[in-house]
């Protein structure tokens, strides 16, 4: 049976965005399994009180039902290049708990932070998260990503960003490149400049 998975931001005992996982999740599950009573993580997520300070990835598996739930401190990284990678069969519109090809497609980073993740000469995705790109004017974000996350879906909703259909030969229309995940929204994500994609 195909596991699933959902991180969620942590701090400081507060969960973020409950309700964008929510929706991923109970989409997924109707999916993969069918008619099923949507769950409501709220309900279920008890932290324990050794992590109500600092940041966590609370990461939960499951499958037609909730399998595990955990708590993770969270690593802080930096990122100041990133590689073009390109896989053209990459199926990862459900977030799955094995990320083994994804991470064979990381290990070919080289030198890089990161990757950039290329599907029939499409940007979609970064190994861990959304991309963004800034055009001088506004953030954009790839209309094809591998996979719709709760941060870029956030972002969509409420305006502050808007997709486009980017191709390779595009990205020197751009001058910056930023990674958003449950961790990095507008305000703290990483920024790195166009030239340092190789």
């Amino acid at each position: 049976m195909s596991q699933l998975l959902e991180t969620i931001k942590l701090e400081n005992g507060r969960l973020f965005d409950l309700e964008y996982h929510n929706r991923r999740m109970n989409a997924a599950r109707r999916e993969l399994f069918g008619t099923l009573p949507p769950v409501d993580l709220a309900d279920i997520i008890q932290v324990p009180e050794e992590c109500c300070d600092g940041l966590y990835r609370c990461r939960i598996v499951y499958s037609n039902q909730i399998e595990s739930i955990e708590f993770i401190p969270q690593k802080e990284r930096t990122f100041s290049s990133l590689k073009l990678v390109v896989c053209d069969h990459l199926d990862y519109h459900l977030k799955y708990a094995n990320r083994s090809l994804l991470n064979e497609l990381y290990a070919q980073r080289g030198e890089a932070d990161e990757i950039i993740i290329v599907r029939n000469n499409e940007i979609t995705d970064c190994s861990i998260g959304n991309l963004l790109f800034y055009d001088g004017e506004s953030w954009v974000t790839p209309a094809d990503p591998l996979l719709q996350g709760t941060q870029r879906q956030k972002l969509l909703e409420t305006g502050h960003i808007q997709e486009e259909f980017i191709v390779v030969q595009d990205l020197k229309n751009y001058s910056k490149v930023a990674i958003i995940n449950t961790f990095f929204d507008l305000k703290n994500m990483p920024i790195i400049e166009i030239e340092n994609i190789f």
